[in-house]
């Protein structure tokens, strides 16, 4: 049994993440509202119905905005997916930050500046595969491959210093989502584009 000084930082830790957890969840979460009314392009069906999509029901609440549904090709849905995927991780990356300003305990601080980083990495690689996408959809395909990797980190990071927080939580699950879309429609892309090297 661990010390009871080590039971009350847990206990401590545990509240206050617990405490700023409780805030709204919107900013990882999805905005777009699925209505049964509201049909989704089959660009959008067929990507959403892959064995690959971790969970259908985010993929097609994630991708019913106007914007996607109007995408005309799997470049441009490709594209607005690495968007969303981006601010889905600057919005992650706020909640992170948001909770370090509040939270003085080493053990919880490495953690959480181990998912910063990864955060940072994880916005500046959508970014950077939305760039790809027409010009080398292998790279691209890569390049969200190992996105995977940096959250998986970040949670493992979690785990290890005991931080338990539902924004958190959910909002690396929304990235392995998010992951699972991207690495899909770059498989596609680089189906449909191979590279002649």
């Amino acid at each position: 049994m661990p010390p009871p000084n080590q039971l009350c930082l847990d206990l401590v830790i545990f509240l206050l993440v617990f405490s700023l957890s409780s805030l709204s969840t919107s900013a990882i979460i999805p905005k777009a509202n699925v209505s049964l009314s509201i049909p989704s392009s089959q660009l959008v069906e067929n990507l959403c119905n892959d064995k690959a999509i971790q969970n259908r029901r985010f993929c097609l609440k994630a991708l019913s905005t106007p914007e996607v549904i109007a995408a005309m090709d799997t470049t441009q849905l490709g594209t607005l997916i690495m968007k969303l995927g981006a601010a889905n991780a600057k919005a992650t990356l706020n909640v992170y930050n948001e909770i370090i300003k509040k939270l003085g305990f080493p053990q919880a601080l490495k953690a959480l500046n181990c998912c910063v980083e990864a955060y940072k990495y994880v916005i500046l690689s959508f970014e950077m595969v939305s760039s790809e996408l027409v010009e080398d959809p292998q790279t691209s395909n890569y390049d969200v491959a190992v996105i995977g990797p940096e959250i998986a980190n970040c949670e493992k990071e979690l785990i290890n210093a005991k931080v338990q927080a539902h924004r958190l939580l959910a909002g690396n699950r929304f990235m392995k989502y998010y992951v699972s879309m991207g690495y899909e429609i770059t498989s596609t892309l680089e189906l449909e584009n191979p590279n002649e090297y």
